[in-house]
């Protein structure tokens, strides 16, 4: 597994069947089986095609009954899970899969490539509560994971932009992460084509970004 991979990995909790919704390669899955993380699992993606190279990795735990492989559009096919797993989507993506569900699990693992603060608007209005939230850096890229379970919660404005656990804790990364944000605007700010009106506006960007470093 990638970097990526194994930091997602880490943070899915034990279950009893575990679906990975949108599998890609399907090394998350296996890994599951490999550790005993998962008793069972669902690989699932919306091309048959896209869902082979994943069939062949885990084709001893299908032989076992383990493993089922479904072409789904999200959750559509996937059936009763304990925990499922969407990662390397857009966060639009993610929020119609999980809107547009019938039934969804306990535990949900949530790592959006764009647009997090949609998700955590979402999955809280949802009824999911957060239980890890935060912004990890991979091959010199961020990317955001969210661990969450059915229950109530209530973010701040602030926790829905940039995750409460980054805030909480202000981990390396996640300095990083702002720090880039800020590096961005000093280079637009360096433009002789700004109009005044921009200018003031990326100035104020960068005083309140910097509020978190």
């Amino acid at each position: 597994m990638t970097e990526r991979l194994k930091i997602i990995f880490d943070h899915i909790p034990n279950c009893d069947i575990f679906a990975d919704i949108g599998c890609d390669h399907g090394y998350i899955a296996y890994e599951m089986l490999k550790s005993n993380k998962a008793n069972r699992v669902i690989i699932s993606d919306i091309s048959q095609k896209c869902l082979l190279k994943a069939q062949e990795l885990l084709s001893p735990f299908i032989s076992q009954g383990k493993a089922v492989s479904v072409v789904s559009d999200g959750f559509d096919k996937v059936g009763d899970c304990s925990s499922a797993l969407i990662a390397g989507m857009g966060g639009e993506e993610i929020c119609s899969i999980l809107t547009n569900a019938k039934t969804l699990p306990d535990s949900l693992i949530l790592q959006p490539m764009k647009n997090p603060d949609k998700v955590r608007r979402l999955v809280v209005d949802m009824g999911y509560r957060i239980v890890k939230d935060f912004v990890f850096k991979s091959s010199g890229k961020f990317y955001d994971l969210m661990v969450l379970e059915k229950g109530k919660d209530c973010l701040t404005q602030a926790e829905i932009e940039f995750g409460r656990d980054n805030l909480n804790g202000k981990s390396v990364h996640f300095r990083e992460f702002i720090e880039q944000k800020i590096a961005r605007l000093d280079g637009y700010l360096k433009s002789q084509n700004l109009s005044i009106q921009d200018r003031e506006k990326m100035l104020k960007e960068k005083e309140r970004l910097s509020k978190y470093v």
